[in-house]
């Protein structure tokens, strides 16, 4: 029995074959790699492969004597698109943080300058549907630590990952995506725009070949790629029961720091972060908090611009302005309790919480609801 083989020379077919082998995961391939030395000498082994492969599945033993040459030529046609580009382990370009991790995938799929995943690496991870202060925070910090070199890495899902990725772009640094599809596609396809911009200023990743749809147990998995690439993950908001709190917990199994920031009690999304307090991760504040920490696994350390908190609007009523912004808590706060607490009038209150969101001191929440930013 022998398997059937491909003409060219190239190991980069076998690579991508080996990915697909039904029930052959990160693990098990690099075992396999272990004994063959390379995916090649795997699938031109023949009867020897089977019995190595008999640990595993028939399904896994089918592949092996007759591999899907057709999506990997489907593989390797997509890489013949500009930027796009596939590193092995065993490519110099694989980053070394990643590779550290228990189980690296056997090849990344990446769509951008391969170079970007050796940078050093801040995840910022959170809620899909994050309060309006958890977003801004997110934006703000992906911004901040952008500026001064470190490159912010996350999931391109709405919410805080897609707050990280913008505000890296704003504060003109770079970013990774780190995906759950095969990179032919964006999900969600609302940050088209968003993966456009992440591949011209840093890169897309993900561990699934060209071709793979959005399945959820794909999601997952795929934080660990976030968390192994990265220095310290910070989360930002998260609920108690989140994929945020999957990627604390890898990173924190990986050996890396974990970071988190905290929120009102009266926040559901703030309870993740609560309980990962609880848990040893570090209280971060502002960026300082993070660099501090980090400044041992820094090559040197970079300096942190001086950024000045926004200040209430100067007008005649300034003062009328510091008062009922005082007045706001960090929990969402009815105009009813305002007026009580500030003596002012409903229509005065209300009037000036447009002012006060308008220069970025207070956010509107569902039900007429406010809270205090900065």
């Amino acid at each position: 029995m022998t398997t059937q083989t491909r003409t060219d020379n190239s190991e980069l077919p076998y690579w991508l074959a080996l990915v697909r082998i039904p029930g052959v995961g990160p693990i098990m391939a690099r075992a396999l790699l272990a004994q063959w030395g390379n995916p090649r000498r795997l699938f031109d082994a023949g009867d020897a492969a089977m019995e190595t492969i008999g640990a595993y599945s028939e399904p896994a033993r089918a592949y092996l004597r007759q591999p899907d040459w057709a999506s990997v030529d489907h593989d390797l046609d997509w890489l013949t698109q500009s930027q796009c580009h596939a590193v092995t382990l065993q490519d110099p370009r694989y980053p070394t943080l990643l590779k550290q991790i228990p189980d690296p995938p056997p090849v990344l799929f990446i769509r951008g300058d391969p170079c970007h995943l050796a940078a050093r690496q801040l995840a910022i991870v959170g809620s899909r549907n994050p309060s309006a202060s958890g977003e801004r925070t997110a934006a703000e910090f992906g911004d901040h630590l952008a500026r001064i070199g470190l490159t912010i890495t996350s999931g391109l899902a709405v919410g805080i990952d897609a707050a990280a990725h913008h505000g890296a772009l704003a504060g003109g640094g770079r970013t990774i995506a780190v995906a759950g599809t095969g990179l032919d596609q964006v999900y969600p396809a609302r940050h088209r725009t968003l993966a456009d911009e992440i591949t011209a200023h840093g890169a897309l990743v993900s561990e699934f070949p060209p071709g793979t749809p959005p399945r959820r147990e794909n999601f997952p998995r795929r934080n660990r790629l976030i968390s192994g690439l990265s220095l310290g993950t910070l989360v930002v908001e998260a609920a108690l029961q989140s994929g945020s709190l999957i990627t604390a917990r890898q990173a924190a199994d990986q050996g890396r720091e974990v970071f988190a920031i905290p929120g009102s009690i009266h926040n559901p999304l703030a309870r993740g972060c609560h309980a990962l307090l609880r848990q040893g991760a570090k209280l971060v504040e502002t960026t300082q908090d993070v660099l501090e920490e980090l400044a041992p696994l820094l090559d040197e350390e970079a300096p942190l611009p001086a950024v000045s908190d926004p200040q209430p609007p100067a007008t005649a009523d300034h003062h009328k302005f510091g008062s009922l912004l005082n007045h706001i808590g960090f929990e969402p706060t009815a105009v009813d309790t305002l007026v009580e607490r500030s003596g002012l009038t409903a229509e005065q209150v209300s009037s000036m919480l447009v002012v006060l969101e308008l220069h970025g001191l207070v956010a509107s929440a569902p039900g007429g609801l406010y809270t205090r930013i900065h």
